[in-house]
């Protein structure tokens, strides 16, 4: 059933989880992910993953373990995955010429990191004219040295407001 709805899944990669600099709420986030990647599924969306890649070394460093999207909210077939080496999601890939191929106007958004890339690819979506929804706790990031993890997600939830509709997961896709 096509459908004019496409879940963004964004750089939640196995790096993003180590141990010694834990992101914000690490577990509750991959279950909220799992929550509206099942929901999405039932509703006949399509899931995009969106795999960042760095530099020889980096943790993200392409084809490395810690490259690899986290295998709790691993694609299955049929999804896309779009690889990308900036915090905008549509730079230099193909995201939006596939979600127009596909018919896609309405893009629902998580993952991470709140402030760079959610930030970055929902500002460039709203842009393109996507319609967006950003799911209020399915994105995090780390304390920065000004502010801590859960104030940068509640600004970024209020300031992208002026572009996406923000909801929680419980109430994303209902209705």
């Amino acid at each position: 059933m096509p459908t004019h709805c496409a879940l963004l899944v964004i750089d939640v990669q196995v790096a993003m989880f180590d141990e010694s600099d834990p992101v914000y709420q690490g577990d509750v986030l991959l279950q909220k992910i799992q929550h509206v990647i099942s929901k999405a599924r039932g509703k006949g969306h399509s899931v995009i993953y969106i795999q960042h890649s760095e530099g020889a070394g980096s943790p993200l460093e392409r084809g490395t373990a810690g490259w690899a999207i986290h295998p709790s909210i691993a694609p299955i077939t049929g999804d896309l995955v779009i690889e990308k080496q900036t915090p905008d999601s549509f730079h230099e890939t193909d995201l939006n010429l596939k979600l127009q191929e596909n018919g896609v106007t309405d893009l629902i958004l998580t993952g991470m990191q709140t402030e760079i890339c959610v930030d970055t690819t929902c500002r460039r979506a709203s842009s393109l004219g996507y319609a967006l929804t950003l799911v209020r706790d399915a994105h995090s990031t780390w304390n920065s040295n000004i502010l801590q993890a859960e104030q940068i997600i509640e600004h970024h939830n209020s300031v992208l407001s002026m572009f996406a509709n923000v909801v929680d997961t419980e109430n994303v896709m209902n209705g």
